[in-house]
């Protein structure tokens, strides 16, 4: 029988204790450390074949490809998954990334035409195993199947999103030193090895056969046409993904516009540096999400969340130097994290369980896609107009995310009866105590 109770009866270390003792502590290492190329690859590529060949333009060109094939075959693996399991899915993937990058290097490095270099940039988009939507839908598995509280569940999305801070972050850091001490052809190699090795070891965890939980039923066996029903993602999942979209293309603006700032202040090597600023406080806003308590519902933090987004972002129009520009972006990470931990948590919520990974790996490719879109829009904003430009793009991305999460509230997957399964989800606004 489901465990009751809230943030309040164990605190924010109580929920993290409960998540990882649901997967071991092994687990959380292996996932972190299989997505860290994920992080590591976009930017390294930009690098490396600006390094080999001398191009921006077949820079560009090769990451551009990379973030696509990235966001058009990122809902295929996740579907993959759904449908044969996560273990062989991940397995075929990690090593099949792992061989991409490899190639992408190899090309680079013996001055391979552009129009190649993109297709293999593509290539290793395309087979990114999809490490952070499966381990979140590993995790959910797990919490559901052993009837987690709420708040264990929500302390776990929280988890998996620092993770995937804490990547974004040191990922590009890595390339960057690469880059400054050797060759950037070194930090894609070790992405190529780390993908391979420890894509594989989170896919032959002991966890990788872990399904979702199945769909229970007192009455007769549901027919052809309510098992499709069933399993159909509704159409109030689009304006969660809208929202994530709009959040990476927040993100990939506020990276133009840091980008343009620092060069114009003569000081381009402190962009890094200010991006990192603002994962860390992400990260630690994400940690702390697991401490709100129950009342506290989903459709109120995301509405928060983007509504904070929106005030801090706009500060960003008037910063003219680096301490100005440090302290808002800082300030401004608080409110990332929590809204990438919500929205995952009401697409858990949103769709059948026999399609969450699909529906992870398509949030995160929309988050993925926005953040590409944005950052080659915005770029040619902010040479054109100046670094203010691309953070008035921020702000607007902002201001459409809050719009949407004012407007649109998705209800909770309905597939299934409380009566009929020990796991139905609850609301994400509790009742009133009157009812």
């Amino acid at each position: 029988m489901r465990k009751t109770g809230t943030t309040a009866d164990g605190g924010a270390s109580a929920n993290y204790r409960e998540v990882i003792a649901l997967t071991g502590p092994l687990l959380p290492v292996l996932s972190f450390l299989a997505r860290l190329p994920t992080a590591t690859i976009q930017f390294g590529s930009v690098l490396l074949v600006a390094r080999t060949s001398g191009s921006l333009t077949a820079a560009g060109l090769t990451g551009g490809a990379l973030a696509l094939g990235q966001v058009a075959c990122g809902p295929l693996v996740g579907r993959l998954a759904d449908r044969r399991g996560q273990r062989a899915v991940v397995l075929a993937f990690s090593l099949a990334n792992a061989l991409a990058i490899a190639g992408l290097v190899a090309g680079a490095l013996a001055g391979l035409p552009t129009p190649v270099l993109a297709v293999l940039g593509a290539a290793a988009g395309a087979t990114v195993p999809q490490i952070g939507p499966m381990a979140r839908t590993r995790l959910v598995a797990l919490a559901r199947r052993a009837g987690a509280r709420e708040s264990t569940v929500g302390a776990a999305f929280s988890f998996e999103s620092t993770l995937d801070e804490i990547s974004f972050v040191l990922g590009p850091a890595l390339v960057g030193m690469a880059a400054v001490t050797a060759h950037p052809g070194y930090a894609l190699g070790g992405a190529a090895a780390l993908v391979g090795l420890c894509g594989t070891g989170f896919a032959l965890h002991r966890t990788g056969s872990v399904a979702p939980v199945p769909e229970r039923r007192d009455g007769p066996a549901p027919t052809p046409q309510e098992s499709r029903n069933t399993t159909r993602v509704p159409r109030s999942v689009h304006s969660l993904r809208a929202a994530l979209a709009l959040q990476g293309a927040m993100f990939g603006a506020c990276q133009a516009g840091i980008t343009a700032l620092t060069e114009r202040l003569g000081q381009p090597d402190q962009a890094g540096l200010v991006y990192a600023a603002m994962g860390v406080m992400s990260a630690v806003a994400g940690l702390s999400m697991a401490a709100l308590p129950a009342r506290v519902g989903l459709t109120a933090r995301r509405r928060t969340a983007t509504a904070a987004a929106f005030a801090l972002s706009l500060p960003l129009l008037w910063a003219d130097g680096l301490p100005a520009l440090y302290a808002t972006v800082t300030v401004l990470g608080v409110a990332y994290a929590p809204h990438l931990i919500t929205v995952f948590g009401l697409t858990e919520r949103v769709v059948p369980p026999a399609r969450l990974a699909e529906a992870m790996a398509v949030a995160t490719s929309a988050l993925v896609g926005g953040q590409a879109l944005a950052v080659a829009g915005t770029g040619r904003l902010a040479e054109s107009y100046g670094p203010a430009a691309a953070f008035g793009a921020a702000s607007l991305a902002a201001a459409l995310a809050c719009v949407i999460a004012l407007t649109a509230r998705p209800a909770s997957y309905t597939g299934r009866t409380a009566a009929g399964d020990r796991h139905a989800r609850v609301p994400d606004q509790p009742p009133s105590p009157s009812r």
